[in-house]
């Protein structure tokens, strides 16, 4: 059975940084899509960062480019998101999640859909 399991959220002022963990359990395929996805109140979730850990591609939302960084653990079963410049319309629970995926291709690319494994959701708050 597959668990994963998120830390390192909290409260934080406008302008710091967090980093958040995913720590994965029971993956039993070689490789996958990992990516943190966010729920604010009376939104939609939205796709924040994924990455293939076949190759290491990441992608990005627009609204977090140049802020989150997504990284893989050494072990490859932790998966982070580095947060930094923070700002109020990051406050959301965030969810990690995963997928078992598999591609030939060098610069293949997790898109932030289609993933069947998730986290219980931590909280980030950020104040102005």
């Amino acid at each position: 059975q597959v668990q994963l399991v998120e830390s390192g959220g909290g409260s934080v002022q406008a302008g710091g940084s967090l980093r958040l963990s995913c720590t994965a359990s029971g993956l039993i395929y070689r490789h996958h899509c990992m990516g943190w996805f966010r729920q604010a109140p009376g939104k939609e979730r939205e796709g924040v960062a994924t990455i293939y850990t076949g190759g290491g591609n990441t992608y990005y939302a627009d609204s977090v480019k140049g802020r989150f960084t997504i990284s893989q653990g050494n072990a490859k079963n932790t998966v982070y998101l580095q947060m930094n410049n923070l700002k109020p319309e990051d406050t959301a629970m965030y969810y990690c999640a995963g997928d078992p995926r598999s591609s030939p291709y060098s610069d293949y690319v997790c898109l932030p859909s289609e993933y069947n494994y998730w986290g219980q959701g931590i909280q980030v708050t950020v104040s102005s």
